[in-house]
């Protein structure tokens, strides 16, 4: 693994908290690399030094909270429904500025499909049209089905503020997730 200089990894952190916060308060379209910039207190050209526009800074970010959450979802895979879920939405709660940014912006559509093929993507891992509730249904149509709920009720979630704790709503997903499933 490589190491990176802890000045870059600051610079870095800084754009992108940065771009998060103006994301949050105007469309992606009106950001400017200047704004970023301005927010993050560097010159512009340190903003070019590592990403070559906003629209790979966003890619960037994207890419990067996608695999994290990924990797900490995972991270705990032997756990039942319920706990499992809760476990991922600590992460979505940890990173609420990301999520609530990323979900609720006009601008940010391509993450919210990112997102869902993220999920369409972990949730065949868990279907089973051989046995049971799902014996001869569609495993595209089951997947695309669970994943936009799971999705929808995320971003329920986040737009209002996250008005159940993790654990809270784990436990209403992971219900209606088994009933799925």
């Amino acid at each position: 693994m490589v190491k990176v200089d802890r000045r870059i990894a600051r610079t870095q952190e800084a754009i992108k908290k940065a771009f998060l916060e103006l994301m949050s308060e105007k469309s992606f379209d009106s950001i400017t690399i200047q704004n970023i910039a301005d927010r993050a207190n560097i010159n512009r050209a340190t903003v070019y030094l590592h990403y070559l526009d906003k629209f790979d800074l966003l890619d960037k970010i994207m890419e990067e909270h996608i695999e994290n959450m990924s990797d900490f979802c995972e991270s705990e895979a032997d756990l039942n429904w319920i706990d499992s879920t809760t476990h991922c939405m600590k992460y979505l709660e940890s990173n609420y500025l990301f999520f609530s940014t990323m979900l609720a912006s006009e601008g940010a559509r391509y993450f919210r499909n990112r997102f869902l093929q993220h999920n369409i993507e972990e949730f065949k891992k868990d279907v089973d049209i051989t046995k049971g509730k799902n014996l001869g249904q569609n495993e595209d149509v089951i997947v695309e089905f669970v994943a936009n709920a799971y999705v929808g009720v995320v971003e329920w979630w986040l737009k209002n503020k996250m008005p159940y704790s993790p654990k809270e709503m784990a436990e209403k997903v992971g219900n209606l997730l088994e009933r799925n499933l």
